[in-house]
Formats: C-alpha cells, sequence, structure tokens
C-alpha cells in the first residue's frame, strides 16, 4: 500500500516536472526558422530574420524578463518593435513590418517575425508565463 502511493507520488511530481518547461521557443540562425513547442508539441513553425553581416544575434539559452506590446527602440531610431518578447539585455523577439526579409538574416540582432505570428507569440508566453518559457537559439 505504502508502495503504491509512493509510485503515485513520484509519477505525479515526475508529470508536474515536465510541465515546468512550457513553452520553448528555438531560433535555428542557419535556417533563419523558429519552431514553438507547448508541452512537448511543436505547435507553430515561422521565418524569422536575425542579425545581419556585422551584427549578431547571441547564441544560447534565455528566459524572457520583460514583454511590451508596442516598444520603440532607443537605439535604432525609435524603430517601432510590436509584440515585443526581451530575453538578454536590448534583444528581443518582436514583430517587424519588413516581413519580405523574414527569412534571411536582416536585423541588428533581434529576432524579427511577421506581426500576426509575434502576437501569437506573445499571448503563448503571456498564457504560461515569463518563468515556464525558454528561448533557445542555435547555429
Amino acid at each position: 500500500m505504502v508502495r503504491d502511493w509512493a509510485i503515485a507520488a513520484v509519477l505525479a511530481l515526475w508529470g508536474a516536472g515536465a510541465q515546468a518547461q512550457a513553452l520553448v521557443v528555438s531560433v535555428d540562425l542557419s535556417d533563419q526558422r523558429m519552431e514553438v513547442a507547448e508541452g512537448g508539441v511543436v505547435t507553430h513553425v515561422w521565418p524569422v530574420s536575425t542579425a545581419r553581416a556585422g551584427k549578431c544575434t547571441p547564441v544560447g539559452t534565455y528566459t524572457p524578463y520583460l514583454l511590451k506590446r508596442m516598444h520603440y527602440s532607443s537605439l535604432y531610431d525609435n524603430a517601432p518593435m510590436p509584440w515585443s518578447i526581451f530575453f538578454l539585455g536590448n534583444y528581443a523577439i518582436h514583430g517587424t513590418t519588413q516581413v519580405d526579409r523574414l527569412g534571411a538574416p536582416a536585423s541588428a540582432g533581434c529576432i524579427r517575425l511577421a506581426p500576426e505570428n509575434a502576437e501569437i507569440l506573445f499571448g503563448a508566453v503571456q498564457a504560461v508565463g515569463m518563468s515556464e518559457t525558454r528561448i533557445v537559439v542555435r547555429e
């Protein structure tokens, strides 16, 4: 009886731990593509634009620290950055008006998405919480 309870408790805790990684946003710099996985299931695949030649999109694993529905860049002529998800300093995932450039490096370092996709991602991060979201940027 105690053994059955212990097994049930371990399974319950393991299940809770598996859900702690609710949202994973993977960005592949070489493919200029983003995959969004919710609960371990890929739900979206979108083209992105990351850093153009001479600029850098930082590689690594991050947790978002700030969400802003509309941000204006203090570094780049007040450029609009709708649906911004900041993950490292001034680096963010955000919508862009330059949708024709998605799928190729074009940014100063941020990760650009079509505005409608940025809004979907922003809502997903809000729904699960920033602490339950991981942003993985790889070469």
